[in-house]
């Protein structure tokens, strides 16, 4: 799929501007023959986890990972593999989730369903059938301070004594496909550590997202407020201009949105349909409103949309324009008959209603009443993917 050269250049310049900014001051990752720092953090499993608990494994790993991260994704059926593997072996893998979930930014999250909150991790746990300990630092973060956790994942594997013995990757890929794999790091540590021998390479650098420290709660607040500072217009729009819109003739997943301002359900979902136009904007993502108000409710449809901040944001912008067009919300002129034919034969007419639309112009996936805002979102990963991809 051909990347218009206008994104791509609004990638470039957001990932300067969103570089990693530096661990705490002081914090740096343990060195191998470190001794395992002490942790007590609530699982997903609704209790709290300690090291002394995991005593009697002859290996102990600490895999720091998260939800969001599209590397932390990739890795985690390998991960899975990994436990499954040595179940019976005298062997334990905890993981522990460094971030502070108010120092990540809504477009972080646009490989992932959920958050990085304690609750997000639980359910992030049950959809992808975690069979290891998930484990919250993010209140404090002093048990990633502690370890000196950069990334996610970042893996620290730890012998009988707790002495540390591994530092770093799972292994050498970044890519959610096992077949892109040419080293598998922890599996060698694990087996040289298990036969009694020291490990080969104790120290690889981990590759993945930079832990989410919560100074950078700033970072967070100040983009939500250029967001929330941004102008939200309503256009007319025809049956022409919404069958063009139907057509996406973009490398973007679209998703549209019929809605009335007299409609509960309509106003009920909208929140989150903005937020969902937020949070996919770096993936080639946008999400369009139309309003079936008459035109002469343009003044209260555009007073609804400014309560809900339904402005487009910046990437998306970008993109948007090198269409040819200025806004995402429209107020459709026409009756329901030809809207109907222009965007979507199968509706019905009930509101609100809701179409992806992928480049090319297949509807993959409709929603006719209020939307599932987690389901919808769980929909758009999958078609998006939730890790990177070597193509």
């Amino acid at each position: 799929m051909k990347t218009s050269l206008f994104l791509v250049a609004a990638l470039s310049i957001y990932a300067v501007a969103s570089a990693a900014p530096p661990p705490p001051e002081g914090v740096k990752t343990i060195e191998p023959g470190a001794t395992a720092p002490e942790f007590d953090l609530p699982g997903v499993d609704g209790r709290n986890h300690t090291l002394a608990e995991y005593s009697e494994a002859d290996i102990l790993a600490i895999l720091f990972t998260c939800n969001h991260c599209p590397s932390a994704q990739g890795a985690e059926s390998r991960v899975k593999q990994l436990v499954s593997d040595y179940a019976d072996k005298s062997f334990q893998l905890v993981a522990i989730s460094p971030n502070d979930p108010l120092s990540v930014r809504l477009n972080e999250l646009g490989y992932s369903v959920y958050g990085d909150t304690l609750e997000d991790m639980r359910k992030h746990a049950i959809d992808n059938e975690f069979n290891f300990p998930f484990l919250y630092d993010g209140e404090t973060q002093e048990v990633s301070k502690a370890f000196g956790a950069m990334a996610t994942p970042h893996l620290f594997i730890f012998d009988k004594e707790r002495i540390l013995r591994y530092v770093g990757r799972i292994d050498d890929s970044k890519f959610g496909d096992p077949a892109t794999i040419k080293t598998h790091d922890a599996r060698i540590a694990i087996d040289e550590l298990l036969a009694g021998n020291e490990v080969s390479t104790p120290k690889t650098r981990a590759h993945g997202c930079s832990t989410k420290w919560a100074y950078k709660r700033d970072i967070v607040v100040k983009y939500d407020e250029e967001f929330a500072a941004k102008e939200v217009t309503i256009e007319s729009i025809d049956a022409t201009g919404v069958e063009v819109l139907r057509e996406n003739k973009t490398d973007k997943l679209r998703l549209v949105n019929l809605w009335a301002t007299w409609c509960g359900p309509c106003l009920a979902e909208m929140s989150g349909l903005v937020e969902i136009g937020r949070q996919f904007e770096t993936r080639g993502f946008d999400m369009i409103t139309i309003s079936t108000d008459s035109p002469d409710a343009n003044e209260k449809a555009t007073r609804l949309l400014k309560q809900f901040n339904a402005a487009i944001p910046k990437l998306t912008e970008l993109s948007t324009k090198e269409e040819g067009r200025t806004t995402n919300n429209y107020l459709f002129d026409g009756d329901t008959d030809a809207l109907a034919e222009a965007l979507d034969p199968e509706w019905q007419g009930t509101m609100p209603h809701t179409v992806l639309i992928a480049p090319g112009g297949e509807i993959v996936h409709r929603i006719s009443g209020e939307a599932d805002i987690t389901e919808l979102k769980r929909v758009i990963v999958g078609k998006l993917g939730r890790w990177y991809s070597p193509e």
